[in-house]
């Protein structure tokens, strides 16, 4: 059964925050001066919550361009435990940016009950199913955790494909896939092909809207 509240396309975010705010304002500087950015499709981030944002991992700066045109909802982003280290990193990023943490090392069942929240509440989770910025190839290495999630609260998947890591002056370009439909298979129930179709599916979505931009 879905997730999936009963919303009629009204924002149902509530916690505004000062610190998202600064980094919204932060990014539209960015991306229009220093770090072109161009957006490609971005009207489909105005798609209805809950659903999953999921996007290929090229920079450190990523969750930033990514939330920037995502104005119907504040992004709640999964990130590496090891950002935050230092409690007033910490407090920033969980408290003011929303971000969840989770521990890539283990199996992180409260991160996955925080994320599995997010999208009960009819919010937007964004992953990066790459895990890191250091892999040889786009989608080389994609973790299940998304799949589950997805599975789980049988949402959409939303797909951004990012060209290239961020460069002072250097044009990046940003495309927005179609809304990925995975209620096929989450009819099918939970296990591991099922979780492994899944992977398939964002692996072979990506590597499209790759040669699709390649075309251009």
């Amino acid at each position: 059964m879905s997730t999936q509240p009963a919303n009629n396309g009204v924002s149902p975010d509530k916690e505004k925050t000062f610190w998202y705010t600064v980094a919204r304002v932060a990014a539209t500087i960015l991306v229009r001066g220093p770090f072109p950015v161009r957006y490609h499709n971005k009207e489909r981030f105005q798609l209805d919550a809950p659903y999953i944002l999921i996007s290929n991992h090229k920079s450190a700066l990523d969750p930033l361009i990514i939330a920037k045109p995502c104005k119907k909802y504040e992004v709640r982003f999964v990130g590496k435990k090891e950002l935050t280290k230092k409690k007033w990193v910490a407090h920033l990023l969980e408290k003011g940016l929303h971000m969840i943490t989770v521990d890539r090392h283990n199996s992180d069942l409260a991160a996955m009950r925080q994320c599995m929240k997010v999208l009960r509440e009819g919010r937007v989770l964004a992953i990066f199913p790459e895990g890191t910025r250091h892999l040889p190839d786009l989608m080389s290495e994609v973790e299940s955790g998304t799949a589950v999630l997805a599975l789980r609260a049988n949402v959409p998947l939303l797909p951004v494909y990012i060209s290239r890591k961020l460069s002072f002056l250097r044009l990046t370009h940003v495309y927005v896939g179609e809304p990925m439909d995975i209620s096929d298979l989450a009819a099918q129930g939970m296990d591991a092909a099922v979780v492994e179709q899944v992977t398939n599916r964002i692996r072979e979505t990506f590597l499209r809207m790759r040669a699709d931009t390649q075309k251009k």
